[in-house]
């Protein structure tokens, strides 16, 4: 199982409409990626992270092909203050 931790950087007074695209996302790929366990958004005093759980390789890049989420690339534009800073974990238990 792998686990992924996403930081992501967001504009200043961007948030509401980043929380609004990115709660889109997270429900497609819940309907739609078996492969996924867990896909959720947070926020801390940093700002925003998803917490990201996949069966194996195969699912991570399956998620990374598919449709929802090239789609919700485009909408992200002009709300991003720069890339995600990913972080991989092998799940041990």
């Amino acid at each position: 199982m792998i686990a992924l931790l996403a930081r992501l950087n967001v504009a200043a007074g961007k948030e509401k409409e980043f929380e609004s695209v990115m709660l889109e996302l997270a429900a497609a790929v819940r309907a739609n990626e078996p492969g996924n366990q867990l896909y959720t958004l947070v926020k801390d005093d940093e700002g925003y992270a998803v917490m990201e759980l996949y069966d194996d390789d195969e699912a991570l890049a399956a998620h990374g092909q598919s449709d929802h989420f090239r789609a919700a690339g485009g909408k992200f534009r002009g709300l991003m203050a720069g890339p995600p800073e990913l972080k991989r974990f092998d799940v041990i238990g």
